[in-house]
């Protein structure tokens, strides 16, 4: 809106100062004593708007229009003899340079000059359209240029600073930020005082781009030229930096607070300690802690719950509870991000007494737990083996109002394939299907892991395809966990299936998966089928590893009924054999000592 572009404030006292009284524009002396002809021209223009519209102006000016000209047009704007309305005179603007009059074309100079016009005359909008005509058609880097013809034209009223002003926005909308930024720079050469709102909307438009170093570099320059600092933006910046990770500069900025005369607030303190929390910089996130409590700030609620975070993640769970008995004696209470943080540490930590005992606190100071907490819970029960008081606790939570979700069904699959008990785990399944929650990549890979452990090889491949079949992509670790499964009954043919489907689905197995297969052909005296997949792998590209040389080598010696002398040979060879050409040397060298 065009009351964003030219401030208020700036308008009234341009204004204030303008009357019917006073031409808008400073005659410059070439304007004064303008040539009686030049003066009849523009009289004869400015009369033929004045019978518009019941005289159509091409028919007024047919036989001025072809010696028309730019400067013509800024006589006829700064003189005005007529003393025609704005609105007529912006009307003949357009109208001059419309497709009808193909041969006139305004220049830069005409343009500014109407833009001061309408600026001094508060036609703000018009004035906003104007300079965006003027940016679109020079484009970037033209800020100079166009800045100079401002000042150029600009009238007795003053009127170049909301010019100047509509040109910084015209240039941000049109995507040219350092355009912007040189407007401003222009500006304070010439001791221009751009209102701060356009300096405020580039430093947001900066910082919607993420270009934040040359945003931080803007407002540094802004606060140089006596604008008033403002601490809301100084904890914007710290939190724009903290979160891409940048640090330092998130902390020049805390630095540069108390240079420009403010005092850093608990917003500023948290916003910095948050961003070392996130790069796990525990010890820089105390000291500022500390250095809060020394300038008589006190840690807030938000403070403890950011710090006792970032020890949960680090594992100091000791620590976070020592900081969270601090925070209660400091009179402060625990909210639930605090509470649910800790629960959460303490439940990884499989340390699911005590955050039994944090979750009871909880309740009983009204916080109602929410799906988080809950789901926190049941992973560290279900990691316990504490399945059945995991299965209690989803009672609880159904009776308090809140479903199971994905999650939820998830650790609650996982861990009862974890101990062993199928049924209750596919019993989960089908609840998680009637619940209209779809199984994911982890539900599956728990199933088939769970199989896998009971030996149900065939159910496992059966479940692999139910995965493929609804577009989810297995991992290289379950394929290679039902083939091992699969080699352990003897059933080689089926895990070599498998392998070809990776190789199919365009995988490149690893050597772990090709020796899962190479260990079922050796194991089975299967030699030569051996031999060919060491083969295939290296045509492959995959290296073949130590382990896999040793399985190839004990399947040979099997095969050939080493004598113990051998057997001993090829025990102390275990490990040394890292390549190819090793690993056919000692072969040969087998075969021929069998002989």
């Amino acid at each position: 809106m065009a009351a964003n572009v030219f401030p208020r404030s700036t308008t009234r006292r341009i204004l204030s100062t303008s009357g019917n009284s006073k031409p808008w524009f400073k005659l410059s002396p070439s304007s004064s004593d303008s040539q009686p002809e030049d003066i009849s021209f523009i009289s004869s223009i400015s009369q033929a708007i004045q019978k518009h519209p019941s005289k159509s102006l091409h028919s007024s000016l047919k036989h001025i229009l072809p010696t028309l000209k730019p400067q013509h047009v800024c006589s006829l704007i700064n003189l005005n003899p007529q003393s025609l309305s704005p609105q007529s005179l912006y009307f003949f603007f357009t109208w001059i340079s419309s497709p009808v009059n193909s041969t006139f074309r305004h220049t830069l100079h005409s343009y500014c000059t109407m833009i001061h016009f309408l600026c001094t005359h508060g036609m703000f909008d018009e004035a906003k359209h104007l300079l965006g005509i003027l940016v679109s058609r020079k484009g970037k880097n033209s800020a100079h240029e166009i800045f100079e013809a401002i000042l150029e034209t600009r009238g007795k009223q003053r009127s170049d600073i909301l010019a100047v002003s509509g040109l910084m926005m015209a240039y941000l909308e049109a995507g040219f930020v350092l355009d912007a930024i040189q407007c401003f720079k222009c500006s304070r050469k010439h001791r221009l005082r751009v209102p701060f709102d356009s300096c405020r909307r580039v430093l947001e438009h900066l910082m919607n781009l993420d270009s934040l170093e040359l945003c931080w570099e803007f407002y540094r320059e802004i606060l140089e030229c006596g604008y008033a600092p403002s601490l809301y933006f100084f904890n914007i910046l710290m939190h724009k930096f903290g979160k891409t990770g940048e640090i330092q500069l998130a902390k020049s900025v805390f630095d540069a607070i108390r240079k420009w005369g403010l005092r850093p607030s608990v917003v500023s303190f948290n916003t910095l300690i948050n961003g070392y929390v996130k790069l796990r910089d525990i010890d820089e996130a105390f000291k500022l802690k500390n250095s809060m409590e020394t300038t008589g700030v006190q840690p807030d609620v938000y403070t403890y719950s950011v710090l006792i975070n970032g020890m949960c993640k680090e594992g100091m769970m000791d620590d976070a509870n020592k900081l969270f008995n601090e925070m209660i004696s400091n009179g402060l209470t625990p909210n639930n991000v605090t509470f649910t943080t800790l629960i959460d540490g303490h439940c990884k930590a499989v340390r699911v007494d005590i955050a039994m005992r944090i979750y009871n606190q909880m309740l009983s100071q009204g916080i109602v737990p929410d799906l988080i907490v809950y789901n926190a819970l049941i992973n560290g029960l279900c990691k316990k083996g504490d399945l059945k008081e995991a299965q209690a606790l989803v009672q609880g939570m159904i009776t308090e109002g809140l479903k199971p979700d994905r999650i939820t069904f998830t650790t609650l699959i996982d861990g009862c394939c974890r101990d062993g008990d199928l049924q209750s785990a596919f019993d989960f399944r089908k609840q998680m299907i009637k619940a209209g929650i779809s199984l994911d990549n982890v539900a599956y890979t728990a199933l088939i892991s769970g199989l896998c452990r009971a030996g149900r090889a065939s159910d496992a491949e059966k479940m692999l395809k139910e995965m493929l079949m609804i577009n989810l992509k297995p991992t290289d670790e379950v394929y290679t966990m039902i083939m091992n499964e699969f080699c352990k009954l003897g059933d080689v043919k089926t895990a070599s299936k498998l392998l070809r489907e990776m190789q199919n689905d365009g995988r490149v197995p690893s050597a772990v998966t090709y020796n899962v297969v190479l260990s079922g052909y050796c194991k089975k005296g299967q030699m030569r089928n051996a031999d060919m997949l060491l083969n295939a792998m290296l045509n492959l590209g995959v290296v073949p590893d130590d382990i896999s040389y040793n399985i190839m080598l004990q399947g040979h010696c099997k095969r050939l009924g080493c004598e113990e002398q051998q057997g001993s040979a090829l025990r102390n060879a275990k490990g040394l054999v890292l390549d190819y050409g090793s690993y056919i040397s000692l072969v040969n060298t087998l075969f021929k000592e069998s002989k």
